[in-house]
């Protein structure tokens, strides 16, 4: 079943700065994505509900949308990305 992925604004200014190699990986892997194909994990603890897509050293989070929609939700390096989605879902809780 294929799904509509919809791309977070920081997703897309993430990618645009990319070099073109990282770039078409990218977009191969939100292509892959729609039916739920690649490097596919659930995170755990405070962040389940979450899932990640490793494409290369990069890291896309997202979750699935109440109308079935997969929302790409952000995109950083493996080292940075679970630290900053994080602190931004816990913003988000504040608010």
């Amino acid at each position: 079943m294929s799904r509509v992925v919809r791309p977070s604004v920081q997703l897309i200014e993430f990618a645009r700065r990319l070099a073109p190699e990282p770039r078409r990986a990218v977009k191969q892997a939100l292509i892959g994505l729609r039916e739920e194909q690649g490097d596919i994990r659930a995170l755990e603890a405070a962040l389940s509900g979450y899932y990640r897509l490793r494409v290369g050293r990069h890291r896309i989070i997202f979750n699935y949308a109440a109308d079935g929609a997969i929302e790409a939700i952000l995109i950083e390096e493996r080292h940075l990305v679970y630290e900053v989605f994080e602190a931004q879902f816990i913003q988000r809780l504040k608010s």
